[in-house]
C-alpha cells in the first residue's frame, strides 16, 4: 500500500535527491507513495521506503 508509513520519504532525503535523467529537484506524491520529475514526466517509485531512482523503473506521467 503506497500509503504505508514505510513507504514514506525522509524530507532530508528528498532535500538531496534529484532526477537521475534532468537533474531536477522531486516531490512526493504522497497519495501515490511515488517521486515525481515534473520536467521528466515521471514518477519513481518508493519500495520499502527507498526511492527506486532508476529511469526503467519510472513510470510516464502527463505533463502540464
Amino acid at each position: 500500500m503506497p500509503n504505508d508509513t514505510i513507504n514514506k520519504v525522509d524530507p532530508r532525503l528528498l532535500e538531496i535527491l534529484a532526477c537521475p535523467l534532468t537533474k531536477t529537484t522531486l516531490r512526493y506524491d504522497d497519495k501515490a507513495g511515488e517521486l515525481i520529475s515534473d520536467k521528466a514526466g515521471l514518477a519513481f517509485p518508493v519500495r520499502d521506503g527507498i526511492p527506486i531512482m532508476l529511469v526503467e523503473e519510472a513510470r510516464e506521467i502527463e505533463k502540464d
